[in-house]
Order: structure tokens, then C-alpha cells, then sequence
């Protein structure tokens, strides 16, 4: 989506957690605010869930928002389970 932001508006930086679905496409999370949205591409996935999180902090008060700064994911692994 990544609409022009006024210059007299203050942006807020979120996460976006993203995995390949089973069935094909991407699935992903804002931690922040629990949305979650998909796309059929990693570029589409980001685009739903920015409109998303957008219409969210419509019927949200800002100030119970708190976006993570510095904030990374990563992985890790655990042997199988016998």
C-alpha cells in the first residue's frame, strides 16, 4: 500500500512476521496489534496487512499502541519429538 504520509503526520514503524502458508502464498503478523492478514506474494502479504493494521488504528486509540523498536525475528530449532 505505502500511501504518502503528510508532512504534518508522524508515522509509527510496525513489525511484520512472515511465513510461507501450507496451501501456497504468505501469512502474516503484526505482534503489535494481533493483525493478521496473507497474499499470494511476500510483497502482496505486506501490502494486506499495512490496510489492515491501518483499519485497525481507526477503531484503536493510539495511545494502547505500542510499536516495538529495535525489534527482530529469528528462528530456531528443536529436536523432533520421538
Amino acid at each position: 500500500m505505502n500511501t504518502a504520509i503528510s508532512p504534518n503526520v508522524h508515522s509509527m514503524q510496525f513489525t511484520a512476521v512472515i511465513w510461507p502458508a501450507g496451501e501456497g502464498g504468505y501469512c502474516v503478523l503484526n505482534p503489535e496489534t494481533g493483525c493478521a492478514s496473507q497474499g499470494d506474494t511476500v510483497e502482496e502479504a505486506l501490502a494486506n496487512i499495512e490496510e489492515a493494521t491501518q483499519l485497525y488504528l481507526e477503531d484503536v486509540p493510539m495511545a494502547n499502541i505500542r510499536p516495538t523498536s529495535g525489534t527482530f525475528v529469528t528462528t530456531f530449532e528443536i529436536p523432533e519429538l520421538a
